[in-house]
Formats: C-alpha cells, sequence, structure tokens
C-alpha cells in the first residue's frame, strides 16, 4: 500500500497463530479521545483484521456499521474475526474487537466490494464555508479563565481541526439547527502509493458528530454539562480522497428518550462527497440528573 504514516502503522495488525480468524494489534493511547481510544480508530483496527482475513485487495471498503458494546481500553487489543461471505465481486465479514480476557468491546460489521457499473448523482452540495486558514484551529487555547473539563483528547495531537462554523465550547449561543463544519487533515496524512488518502482515515474522521448535538441544544450558564457517548458509527465510503484537508458538515436531526441521532457529510473540496456517516449517541450528566424541563429544546 505504501502507506507507513503514524496512522497506519498503529493500527496495524497481525494474525495470532494460536487462534484461527484472530489479529492482535498494540493501540497506544496517542488516539484517545479523551480517555479510551475514539471510537473511528478502533472501528479502523478491525477493518484491517478483516481486509487480511478477507485476501481480497481487489474489493474496497463500501460500509461499516460498529455497535460500541463496552468499552475498549488503549493497550494490547484481539480481533476476532468472522468471513460471512467471500465473493468474487462483494465480500462481507464481522468482528469484535476487545481487550485480551473481555467478553465484549466493539462488534463491527462490514461489505467490501469492486466498482460496479450503475447510476452516478450527488444529491446534495458542499457548505459554504470559509478556508482552513481562515478558520479556528481547534488546537488554540482556550481564553484566559476557560477551564474545560475532560476536554483533553491524545487524538487532536495526530489530527488538526479547524472550525468553519459553530460555537466553541465556552461560548453561550442560542440553539443553532445548521450544526457546524469542521477542516481535518492528518498531521502525517495516511496517503496510499497512488496518492489517496488511506480510505479507512476517512472512518476515522466520521466519527465526530456530538458538536451537532451541542450546537442545536445552544449553550447558556444554566444549561447542565452532559456528555454524548456513542452508541453506533455507520459510515458509508462513497469516493476517493487526495486533498490535504477535508470538510465535515455535522447535523443533529432528532432527541428524545436520552439519545440523539446526527448525520456527517465528509467532503474533498476538489472531488466532491467521499463519505457520509450517522450515528446514534445517548446523554450523560457527570453532576447528577437535571431538571428535565431545562433539557427540552424547541
Amino acid at each position: 500500500m505504501g502507506n507507513d504514516s503514524k496512522f497506519a502503522l498503529d493500527t496495524a495488525v497481525k494474525a495470532d497463530p494460536a487462534v484461527p480468524g484472530r489479529y492482535v494489534a498494540e493501540l497506544t493511547d496517542d488516539w484517545n479521545a479523551p480517555l479510551n481510544p475514539q471510537g473511528g480508530i478502533t472501528t479502523v483496527v478491525a477493518l484491517r483484521a478483516m481486509m487480511a482475513e478477507l485476501d481480497q485487495p481487489h474489493e474496497q471498503l463500501r460500509t461499516v456499521n460498529t455497535v460500541f458494546v463496552a468499552q475498549v481500553p488503549s493497550g494490547s487489543l484481539e480481533v476476532d474475526v468472522a468471513v460471512l461471505r467471500r465473493g468474487r465481486t462483494m465480500s462481507h465479514a464481522t468482528a469484535t474487537i476487545r481487550a485480551p480476557g473481555e467478553r465484549a468491546g466493539h462488534t463491527v460489521t462490514a461489505v467490501f466490494g469492486t466498482t460496479r457499473v450503475g447510476f452516478e448523482f450527488t444529491n446534495v452540495t458542499m457548505p459554504v464555508v470559509p478556508p482552513p486558514e481562515e478558520s479556528r484551529p481547534w488546537r488554540d487555547p482556550p481564553p484566559d479563565g476557560v477551564e474545560l473539563r475532560g476536554m483533553r483528547f491524545g487524538y487532536w495531537d495526530n489530527v488538526e481541526s479547524r472550525a468553519a462554523f459553530g460555537h466553541p465550547a465556552w461560548e453561550n449561543h442560542p440553539p443553532d439547527p445548521d450544526g457546524c463544519a469542521y477542516w481535518w487533515r492528518f498531521d502525517e496524512p495516511p496517503r496510499l502509493s497512488d496518492g489517496r488518502l488511506d480510505p479507512l482515515a476517512l472512518v476515522s474522521v466520521c466519527d465526530s458528530m456530538p458538536g451537532a448535538v451541542f450546537e442545536r441544544i445552544g449553550r447558556a450558564d444554566d444549561m447542565p454539562v452532559g456528555y454524548s457517548p456513542s452508541v453506533d458509527l455507520n459510515v458509508q465510503i462513497l469516493g476517493d480522497a487526495y486533498s490535504e484537508w477535508l470538510l465535515t458538515h455535522n447535523e443533529a436531526r432528532h432527541a428524545s428518550d436520552g439519545y440523539a441521532s446526527a448525520q456527517n457529510s465528509i467532503w474533498d473540496p476538489e472531488r466532491g462527497l467521499v463519505a457520509f456517516a450517522t450515528q446514534t449517541m445517548f446523554f450523560s450528566f457527570p453532576d447528577g440528573a437535571p431538571d428535565p424541563a431545562r433539557l427540552r429544546v424547541d
């Protein structure tokens, strides 16, 4: 593949000769977000194990769905892969990635396929946003006197993000239904030998949707502090990405019963839509259950 980036090396797998279909990996806390590895990164590790087990290099990743059953920590990991179907033009597999000795972790299903003859269209447009050099870097420190609880992500030391539109976590703002948009680039771009970004890098970038939920909720001084761990992540790979910067547009569609639903469109500004993702998340309030009336947003 010609890909020796940190992203590729840190998410590499190798077969366990003692257990058929099992692969092992060593994932450092460099990709934590914030306490455990980002869900998109653990999904990438599982996908690499699937690709090795399928051994169908002519088929590309088309869609992947991950259910986050239990936390997967950094460190030594094992991935158990089951091939559901190995076809000439399309193959299906499932895998569970977890720490050794654990019964549950993240369970992943994926479909790989060759290029086929079919209709071609894109029925959405990339949002008009400022370029990366005019967008606010997430790596900039917050204003004096602002302390961001639980916001230290090792992931951001490897992937740079800039806010094209949306509000920082410390800024009060009314509910905004338009979501948020971010520019992204890897410090070490994981490029394949033909110049494409590794499609698995798009999977990681897709796992970035909670911001749209909090844009839709808005922020005020009396708003309860809440977090939104992931329930699942579905990613569809739609095209090849080559540009240095990718743009994500996150939108939150619905929240009820303690869960929220969001979607994410990923654009290569030179080539168009390259991935689309959806995610369900749930709400957690570390300071205790808030007044339900304060959680309703019109």
